[in-house]
């Protein structure tokens, strides 16, 4: 019996990565996902610098964890979920209590905008929407991933999530109505 608790104590628990394969990790995620998650992270807050310290952020948080992603999700949807994460706790803060996200785009940091976005009526209707809304609309149709993707991401059933596509979608029609068609 003793013997089998000593062998017990000498076989490793886990195997976890050395630092350089870690920084190199960091480095291939990087490289691959910080377009895409300085875009979600710009949408979210309204605000370069602090999409750019979300993102910072996200990378830090995923650099730290590196050894406990399982590999059961996409990585990108890993890493979305940290920088939705990241941004809801950014925008918790006591300074952003007080910043209003209602600001017109005209009035953000103008170096966060994109010349495909000159006419905000679509970005500043989605903007709008209650924050359960919005993210789906921003991971479905600015992120361009699937309600499969999605529901891991937010941890909610994907018939939830085509629920809250569905609500979105009837509030940016009541939102937009008029812009884009002559309806009355």
């Amino acid at each position: 019996m003793q013997s089998s608790i000593a062998e017990r104590e000498v076989k490793p628990v886990s195997l976890s990565l050395t630092a350089a394969e870690r920084e190199q990790q960091l480095c291939r995620l990087m490289a691959q996902h910080k377009t895409q998650l300085m875009r979600l992270c710009y949408l979210y807050l309204g605000d370069l610098a602090l999409a750019e310290d979300a993102v910072q952020e996200t990378f830090l948080k995923a650099y730290a964890h590196i050894d406990a992603f399982r590999g059961e999700s996409k990585e990108a949807t890993w890493l979305t979920r940290i920088a939705i994460n990241t941004c809801k706790d950014m925008r918790r803060t006591a300074w952003l209590r007080v910043f209003r996200f209602s600001l017109p785009l005209d009035q953000m940091s103008e170096q966060g905008r994109d010349d495909a976005y000159a006419d905000d009526t679509v970005l500043q209707a989605v903007i709008r929407l209650p924050e359960r809304y919005k993210q789906v609309i921003l991971l479905r149709y600015y992120q361009q991933l699937k309600i499969s993707e999605i529901a891991d991401i937010l941890r909610v059933p994907e018939s939830n999530i085509s629920s809250r596509l569905f609500r979105a979608k009837a509030r940016l029609r009541d939102a937009l109505k008029g812009w884009y068609f002559d309806e009355e």
